[in-house]
């Protein structure tokens, strides 16, 4: 079933916006990180990592869903499938992956954002977990990128489904 170029735009379009939206996230997410592992201020560093948890909740997991869902309505609009394009399976392994590991990750947000609402939290406190989420946004960051540049390059190679679709 051919999909009008209208809706196919469209859902281009959303799927783009709701990608980089969700790389910038991850972005600022990865700032606040550095911050609340280096700074200097008690005050600053808590504020960072009140700041992670509600733009993980408000901001991260929704574009990531977003990307997520787009991507697939994207992939079965489109000529690309969601099936023939090695290129379209990797971009889909990576954003599962991603938002997995988001998810997953959710948990040492909120423990850091809890403890850092104690008057008791100091900025040497929970040092695994600080270098953990920073570590995590930076991983984050790169996998994101990854995904843009398969998006973008297209490497050649279809599937064995896709190479029967195309020869059959």
């Amino acid at each position: 079933m051919a999909t009008p170029p209208g809706l196919r735009k469209l859902a281009l379009t959303a799927h783009v916006i709701s990608s980089v939206g969700w790389m910038g996230a991850v972005a600022s997410f990865l700032a606040l990180a550095i911050i609340g592992l280096t700074g200097e201020e008690d005050q600053v560093v808590r504020a960072a990592y009140v700041a992670m948890k509600v733009t993980t909740w408000a901001v991260i997991v929704p574009l990531c869903l977003a990307s997520l869902l787009t991507g697939l309505i994207e992939s079965l609009a489109t000529p690309w499938g969601l099936f023939r394009h090695y290129w379209v399976l990797g971009k889909l392994g990576l954003t599962l992956l991603a938002t997995i590991v988001l998810l997953a990750h959710t948990q040492p947000i909120g423990l850091l954002a809890h403890a850092a609402t104690k008057a008791t939290f100091a900025r040497g406190d929970l040092p695994g977990v600080r270098v953990q989420l920073l570590v995590d946004a930076a991983a984050a960051l790169f996998v994101l990128l990854m995904a843009t540049i398969l998006a973008i390059y297209k490497p050649r190679g279809l599937t064995r489904y896709g190479w029967r679709r195309q020869h059959g």
